[in-house]
């Protein structure tokens, strides 16, 4: 078992993954990718998507790692797209229509509505474009975005967010700029306790942790289990949290 420690988001992380993982999927997909950067002489961009409590953003910034210790691959940058929510502020004074009723914005933060899409198809578009350029990071502890927090610049750029492979008007397009596509689904029981424990970790009691998993969370975690595109590369999540090829 491989312990990763990290802090994600302005929240300290330990997360486990399994030596089979990484030996038989997560080192060959980046031996792919390698193999991939070079034969394309160029930058490329890899997108995963992941319904929110999939440990998506711990991965890439595994996969980071990973590139890093190994002379023989071609080292990995991870961004994500949480930098593109919208401001706290504009999420509070803004409201939307869910279930027939009005509701502010910041309760169902985390939902495609709730994120700068122009924004981020600009910038999905100069990363594609082999641009060096400084990229937003949402910090949970401040619920906004740092901008320019990450300066990107490497040859293979992994951008993870639960929309990317959405098909939805607008988010579709998205998938065109990617060299590469991954996906990874888990069971929607193990996605809410996870999305409930990491809601208490910004300070949220049980009750009110709850609450809002249920009420926003978990109607994003049915939008991308049912609506995620077919991806070049599927993973899934087994109860014991190791990864598996989907299928």
């Amino acid at each position: 078992m491989r312990e990763y420690r990290t802090v994600i988001n302005g929240i300290p992380v330990t997360a486990f993954y399994s030596r089979r993982a990484v030996e038989e999927l997560f080192l060959p997909l980046l031996c792919r990718l390698t193999l991939l950067q070079q034969e394309k002489g160029r930058r490329i961009l890899v997108m995963l998507a992941a319904p929110p409590g999939c440990g998506k953003t711990t991965l890439c910034s595994f996969f980071e790692k990973l590139s890093l210790e190994n002379e023989n691959l071609t080292p990995l940058q991870a961004i994500g797209m949480d930098g593109f929510h919208r401001r706290q502020e504009y999420l509070q004074s803004h409201s939307v229509e869910r279930d027939g009723k009005q509701v502010r914005m910041v309760e169902i933060k985390g939902a495609p509505v709730t994120f700068d899409l122009p924004k981020l198809t600009e910038y999905v578009k100069r990363v594609a474009a082999g641009e060096n350029f400084g990229w937003p990071q949402y910090d949970r502890m401040l619920h906004n975005p740092v901008e320019n927090a990450l300066p990107v610049k490497e040859r293979i750029v992994l951008l993870e967010g639960n929309y990317l492979l959405l098909e939805e008007a607008g988010w579709r397009d998205l998938a065109g700029y990617a060299d590469y596509t991954i996906s990874v689904s888990a069971e929607e029981s193990l996605l809410r306790s996870r999305l409930i424990e990491r809601k208490i970790c910004t300070g949220a009691d049980a009750e009110k942790a709850e609450r809002f998993v249920d009420f926003s969370d978990m109607s994003n975690v049915h939008l991308c289990l049912q609506k995620t595109g077919k991806a070049d590369l599927s993973l899934r999540i087994d109860a014991a949290g190791d990864y598996h090829l989907e299928g």
